[in-house]
């Protein structure tokens, strides 16, 4: 027993002599991390503000009643999300279907990448030297114990996607790309499109508010997994609007480049959710090749996070521009919406504009007022201003349904503009005048903005 305690003690003085930190205290270092601003986003100081609407509002008070709340500081999209970046969603999502179903195929009929065709898009696994000494665990031991019997199998994505039907490599691969198609009897005018109903995103995610209040509760209770069918909704140009020729936008709104920076619609709120997840985790993937920290997850902003960046600073404004005007001095309306009881065009557009039209607010933010009202991630209840907390507040209830939209939109009266104004839609209904911007936690030095005394760190 002596030799063992003689011995533990040697083996302890030699690491504490080999460690290089001359015996103090200076703690476990990590991988250097370096702040750095995501793109397209901006950074929101985090400080205090009046949240609410004015007592001269006395409707609007009785859903939102002043009240003093305080936010930690936040990136933010400086515009709503595009078509063509909510596209790059959708087209992942895609290829990623195909290579699953091109790999499953191929490994049914035991093709190899050396066979050619279709063997080209084989699982990575199926030539073990590919595989580290942990993939290789990792298979040997779990493989085919998921609930889907290729979950956790790595596909080829080094090898293109070949869309052209002149150059389909075998008829394996044929037959993959038919079952992306809609039947031929749905076809017309010579083409065959996707059919967006087999593209859906699925994602996994701990509820943390709900396990840190059952703690004695099995964690794998609280790891929650979702499938959304994420294609936006293009007929909501049709439906939300009786009698009304909106043809040409259903029909060319999302896909077509003209359109490529205007903001996407016909996004329900869990789509917006699941493209969250999604960014989180294509950025993490790119962070991982490189060997750098992970990055806090992206998503939808808190109500209070959105009325305090829509405000840009301006204390009690009607307006991401202070108000309580819609127009400026030389007679320009500052934001896209319903003007002059009805007059769509008198603000120079009819429907949505560019996510960078108009001037931003003194956050950088545009059109925090008008264009399309945003998703937040809030549950609507005419109450809660009144038992939320004062500190980074957020209510959002798993059970309610209805969530929380802001800002208004191309198809709204100015009321709907004023940053304080609440309305809410259904967690699962799209609207052609709906959209969304992401947000992610600030990290590091905190940056707060204080209104006496200016900025500080």
């Amino acid at each position: 027993m002596k030799k063992f305690i003689a011995l533990t003690a040697i083996v302890s003085f030699l690491f504490s002599c080999n460690s290089g930190d001359r015996g103090e205290l200076v703690g476990v270092k990590g991988k250097k991390w370096h702040p750095e601003k995501p793109f397209g986003m901006t950074l929101i100081p985090g400080g205090s503000f009046i949240m609410g609407k004015a007592d001269d509002d006395f409707v609007g008070v009785m859903d939102a009643p002043t009240k003093t709340v305080t936010v930690r500081s936040f990136y933010m999209d400086e515009t709503e999300i595009t078509n063509s970046e909510y596209r790059q969603f959708v087209n992942w999502v895609r290829d990623s279907i195909v290579r699953l179903k091109l790999a499953i195929l191929a490994d049914e009929v035991g093709a190899t990448p050396g066979d050619g065709g279709i063997g080209e898009f084989a699982f990575i696994d199926q030539q073990n030297e590919e595989m580290t000494p942990y993939e290789q665990y990792m298979y040997d031991n779990y493989f085919g114990m998921g609930e889907d019997f290729y979950e956790g199998r790595k596909i080829n994505h080094e090898v293109d996607i070949l869309w052209d039907t002149a150059e389909y490599p075998d008829e394996y691969y044929s037959e993959v790309m038919d079952t992306m198609y809609l039947p031929i009897e749905e076809s017309y005018n010579g083409l065959r499109t996707i059919d967006v109903n087999k593209l859906k995103f699925q994602y996994s995610y701990m509820d943390i508010g709900a396990a840190a209040k059952n703690k004695n509760i099995n964690r794998k209770e609280f790891i929650k997994k979702e499938q959304v069918q994420i294609y936006p909704d293009t007929t909501v140009w049709i439906r939300d609007f009786n009698y009304s020729y909106n043809e040409p936008m259903h029909n060319d709104y999302f896909w077509h480049q003209a359109y490529g920076e205007y903001p996407v619609v016909g996004v329900n709120w869990k789509q917006a959710k699941a493209f969250c997840a999604w960014r989180t985790l294509y950025k993490n993937a790119y962070q991982k090749k490189r060997n750098r920290n992970f990055i806090n997850s992206f998503r939808l902003p808190s109500e209070g996070e959105w009325e305090y960046a829509a405000r840009g600073g301006i204390e009690s404004g009607s307006y991401p521009w202070g108000g309580p005007y819609t127009i400026n001095d030389r007679g320009c309306f500052m934001a896209n919406f319903k003007p002059l009881r009805g007059d769509y065009a008198a603000d120079q557009a009819l429907y949505t504009v560019e996510a960078n039209a108009y001037e931003p607010n003194d956050y950088n933010l545009y059109n925090m007022a008008g264009n399309v009202s945003e998703w937040v991630d809030s549950s609507y209840d005419p109450n809660s201003y009144e038992y939320m907390s004062t500190m980074n507040p957020t209510v959002n209830d798993p059970d309610n349904m209805r969530k929380v939209v802001r800002g208004g939109s191309w198809k709204d009266v100015a009321y709907f503009l004023q940053v304080s104004t609440r309305d809410y839609e259904y967690a699962d209904t799209a609207r052609s005048y709906i959209g969304f911007r992401t947000v992610q936690d600030y990290m590091g030095t905190d940056i707060v903005l204080n209104k006496n005394f200016g900025d500080s760190r």
